[in-house]
């Protein structure tokens, strides 16, 4: 008797490919501010460091232009965190100790993303599908 087959067929793509995963999905459009609070003497900081790279980069800038990114950089040993200050007038914080780069962006899609209004289709043809539709006679 053998013992069936579990697990997968491929190894996965890493860490660098499960961050453009997570940054693919981000969306900043129900965010008016971020605040990225950190020591750099935190033996933790480098997570958050990690986590405003990927977060300042010119595409997820794109997603909300009236966005604010502002960082703020204390010498008190506190605890590393991000706020997210919402449209709807709610603060979002993450504390950023114990977390990881991909594991911070995974909750931004799982509970900011979310509230993202959804983009409408427009139904404007060009000149080519207006007389490609028409039939000749």
């Amino acid at each position: 008797m053998s013992v069936p087959f579990s697990g997968t067929l491929r190894r996965s793509a890493g860490l660098l490919s499960a961050i453009t995963k997570q940054l693919k999905n981000v969306n900043l459009k129900p965010v008016n501010q971020i605040t990225v609070t950190f020591d750099p003497f935190h033996h933790n900081a480098s997570s958050i460091r990690d986590f405003l790279f990927f977060l300042a980069s010119p595409k997820v800038l794109q997603t909300n232009h009236n966005c604010r990114l502002k960082t703020s950089i204390q010498c008190n040993r506190a605890e590393p965190t991000v706020s997210f200050s919402l449209g709807n007038g709610e603060t979002v914080q993450f504390k950023g100790e114990h977390l990881t780069a991909l594991e911070i962006l995974q909750l931004y899609n799982k509970h900011i993303t979310p509230l993202a209004p959804v983009e409408e289709k427009s139904s404007l043809q060009t000149k080519s599908e207006k007389t490609g539709s028409k039939k000749r006679k």
